[in-house]
């Protein structure tokens, strides 16, 4: 039996945000009206500009995105998927792209992204996880969405975890979990060996009590910190 590896995207092996480049690509195809954008550019802004939160940039974003979905085709949103990772899909840390390749053939690799469940499928082309989860939305019988959240996984990864590994009776031993956000801690405390990428102020505390390795990837430069040592600095 294989052992098993998971993994987060969004700031983690991609760099950025699926979710995000999604949306651009929406609203410069016009499927999405321009006039969504200011309210969610006043959030991107406060946050380039270190007044602002990129939580609240990023939860801004998504609330816009489930607004402006309902009665857009299906169609139209796999065709901009397709675009996003055809234009960007080697836009990734290179840390966390060569640990997924030396994963791959020998453990069961999972993905599991906040991010709409349309592009992660189409990045998945590239990727090759064994199995993915995003966010999924209804679609009428006419395939056009309704609004209606049917499964949003990024709210409770680690129940989301445990249920596919009981239903498919896998083991944890060995297992590799690697996340950048505190939204990931839950999968990252059922592996046996937790990694804290470039991680937000509330994973990387939550990574030095625990003893994680914490991996930092900037430029042309990965280091990997010992938790034990590690000194945070407030700014």
């Amino acid at each position: 039996m294989r052992p098993i590896a998971i993994f987060d995207i969004d700031g983690t092996i991609f760099r950025s945000s699926l979710v995000i480049q999604l949306f651009t690509k929406l609203v410069r195809r016009k499927i999405f009206s321009p006039s969504v954008l200011a309210r969610v550019r006043s959030f991107e802004v406060k946050w380039l500009n270190r007044q602002g939160h990129y939580d609240d940039y990023i939860n801004e974003l998504v609330q816009v995105y489930h607004r402006s979905i309902v009665g857009k085709k299906r169609s139209e949103i796999i065709r901009a998927s397709r675009e996003v990772v055809r234009e960007q899909k080697y836009r990734t840390y290179r840390y966390t792209r060569k640990l997924l390749a030396d994963l791959r053939r020998k453990y069961f690799t999972i993905c599991i992204s906040g991010s709409p469940l349309e592009v992660v499928r189409e990045y998945n082309r590239f990727l090759k996880f064994d199995k993915i989860y995003g966010s999924e939305l209804g679609v009428d019988e006419r395939g056009r969405y309704t609004g209606v959240a049917l499964h949003l996984p990024s709210h409770y990864k680690k129940e989301v975890i445990v249920r596919y590994v009981t239903a498919h009776h896998l083991s944890m031993r060995d297992s590799i979990g690697v996340g950048d956000t505190e939204s990931d801690i839950g999968f990252l405390e059922l592996v046996d060996n937790p990694i804290a990428f470039n991680p937000n102020t509330t994973l990387a505390a939550h990574a030095k009590k625990k003893g994680w390795k914490i991996v930092i990837e900037r430029k042309d430069l990965v280091v990997e910190i010992d938790p034990r040592k590690a000194k945070f600095l407030k700014v």
